[in-house]
């Protein structure tokens, strides 16, 4: 019997790696069984997992497991007396059926520190089809057939970018892995390089081969520990088994990969932003043309894709462009990958055929809205993105369809918000998050999300005035207009996209001094209702001593000492305190 327990960042910080450690102490005083790790298979939201496979071939799936209940658990299970309690339910495991898994495949189902796993179920062979029966231009059409387009962004044609580079004449070449995941919420590319990480070296190396290329690169954020571990381990088996390095596979073909941590510049996931950093120079877009295709690193030919684009390319060498042009619409082809996170039930990793509406992601796969509230918005695309409204919930995912309603698909991030959630502030939020990272090279972008910031700062407040709604647009197409980089033209999204869907709110806020949402601190504030029992218990858990009352009596709320931290109001078991 072996026994897998899931070792990706999310898994660990659950517990899992005291699930892990507990097990490797029985092991070693003589537990009969087999222990193995692996990557996480999506499913945060049910972390510790710990799968059992049988000697029949059959395995069960466990969640939640803790530290304290693993040796009972794997006792049991090998007298097949199974803790029902544990096990997955069949909502969970339908949620994983309606996924379509190319990209993460191998997640959460392969040992990612053992490269002989990879190759077990079809790893390197992509690159081994590519290096003794196809020509470059042959890798690219394959490509071109795809659709395949960059899933770290704008969603710009895979093979138009390799094609770029390849025909420079230049030398040498270089192919750059963009790694630098900086969205609040983002979790796609750390997943896979933890779960699967010769998967995005095989795509590497083809892509390497394509474009004449024979030195890789993979900025990959040094916040990302696990991550750049398991990519060490992986170039060093590839480089062992003959996949790396010189003459692999016995073909002439050179290439090697080398692992560069960034320091977490969000602006640094712009590809000449990348670049500066990788010569060692402060992380500051600059003007295109010419592309990173003509004068990239060091001015030489380079190309850029991000982590899930490179992880694509193996499985579509291996099964046909045509394979992956089955899946998706008819501009946006194959598969996405997307972090669920925000107001979710069943937050995590999924990944979904281009063009699903979004409500079946977040009700079929995700489960619906946390504490059965009310769907409000999503944001798509991170800071970068924009907001849509839950009147706008059967739009389907692909670039074409998320650009038409104001938002984008960017790496991948999904942020789901319920009727708690205000709008203004959601949209400060993340222009708070755009101007601290702004680089500052642009007066646009620079000064601008500044004064934007400082005007939503101030409806929150309470301190709206008329028109401030009319300058924050004006002030959004100038710093959009007037930015380099990708950072500054999109920084407004959250904005204009709020405003363009929930105008009443920061009416409200502007007007009313009200938060509709009932979350904005200065304009809230609570009351004990008329039907208050006099528990006592909201006066017992008050932080700061500001309720007051008899027992058996309506309690009474100082307004000058509450700090509206809503604790009453979680605790109240009659639903005695109102937010007004």
């Amino acid at each position: 019997m072996k026994v897998v327990v899931g070792l990706g960042s999310c898994g660990i910080a659950a517990g899992a790696k005291k699930v892990y450690d507990e097990l490797k102490e029985q092991v070693d005083q003589g537990l009969d069984i087999k222990l193995d790790i692996t990557g996480c298979v999506g499913m945060c939201h049910l972390e510790p997992i710990v799968d059992i496979y049988y000697d029949d071939g059959q395995f069960d799936r466990f969640v939640k497991v803790k530290d304290d209940e693993i040796i009972d658990l794997v006792n049991k299970a090998k007298e097949k007396n199974i803790i029902e309690d544990k096990k997955i339910s069949s909502e969970d495991e339908e949620a994983l059926k309606k996924q379509v898994r190319i990209a993460i495949e191998n997640c959460g189902v392969i040992n990612p520190e053992r490269i002989e796993e990879y190759i077990a179920r079809g790893g390197y062979k992509a690159l081994e089809k590519c290096l003794t029966q196809l020509s470059q231009d042959e890798i690219i059409e394959e490509i071109k057939i795809s659709g395949l387009r960059g899933r770290g962004g704008a969603g710009f044609p895979t093979w138009f970018k390799w094609n770029a580079a390849k025909v420079e004449k230049e030398t040498p070449k270089y192919m750059v892995c963009n790694a630098d995941e900086g969205d609040p919420g983002a979790f796609m590319d750390r997943s896979v390089l933890e779960g699967d990480p010769h998967r995005v070296l095989e795509g590497m190396i083809i892509g390497g081969y394509a474009i004449g290329a024979q030195e890789g690169i993979i900025y990959v954020r040094a916040e990302y520990p696990l991550a750049i571990k398991r990519l060490e381990i992986a170039i060093a088996q590839a480089k062992e088994k003959g996949y790396l390095g010189k003459n692999i596979l016995g073909t002439g073909f050179n290439f090697d990969i080398r692992i560069k941590a960034g320091a977490g510049a969000f602006v640094c996931g712009e590809e000449t932003a990348l670049i500066a950093s990788l010569e060692g120079e402060r992380g500051m877009p600059r003007l295109k043309p010419p592309f990173p295709a003509q004068k990239g690193y060091w001015g030489k030919p380079t190309n850029i894709n991000n982590v899930e684009t490179f992880a694509n390319v193996p499985w579509i060498i291996r099964n046909g462009g045509k394979a992956f042009a089955s899946y998706g619409t008819e501009k946006s082809k194959g598969t996405k990958v997307f972090a669920l996170t925000g107001k979710i039930k069943k937050g995590g990793l999924v990944e979904v055929p281009m063009g699903m509406p979004i409500k079946e992601i977040i009700y079929d796969i995700g489960g619906g809205i946390l504490n059965n509230k009310k769907f409000k918005a999503v944001q798509m695309g991170g800071p970068s993105g924009g907001c849509v409204p839950a009147f706008l919930e059967d739009v389907t995912v692909d670039y074409e369809s998320l650009t038409k309603v104001g938002a984008i698909m960017g790496s991948g991030g999904m942020v789901v918000m319920d009727e708690t959630t205000c709008m203004v502030d959601m949209a400060r939020f993340f222009l708070d998050f755009t101007r601290k990272e702004s680089c500052g090279k642009c007066v646009q972008c620079r000064l601008g999300t500044k004064r934007m910031l400082e005007i939503l700062e101030r409806i929150v407040e309470g301190n709206g005035r008329e028109g401030d709604i009319e300058l924050l647009e004006r002030l959004a197409v100038e710093v959009k207009d007037g930015s380099l980089c990708g950072l500054g033209q999109t920084a407004p999204n959250p904005v204009l996209s709020t405003i363009r869907y929930f105008r009443d709110e920061y009416e409200a806020h502007i007007r009313d001094k009200k938060c509709p949402a009932k979350s904005c601190k200065p304009l809230i504030h609570y009351e004990v209702a008329d039907n208050c029992i006099g528990c006592g218990v909201c006066r017992r858990n008050c932080p700061v001593g500001a309720i007051s009352g008899k027992v058996k009596e309506v309690h009474v709320i100082d307004q000058e000492t509450c700090i509206k931290c809503g604790k009453c109001y979680e605790v109240c078991k009659f639903d005695a305190i109102n937010i007004l």
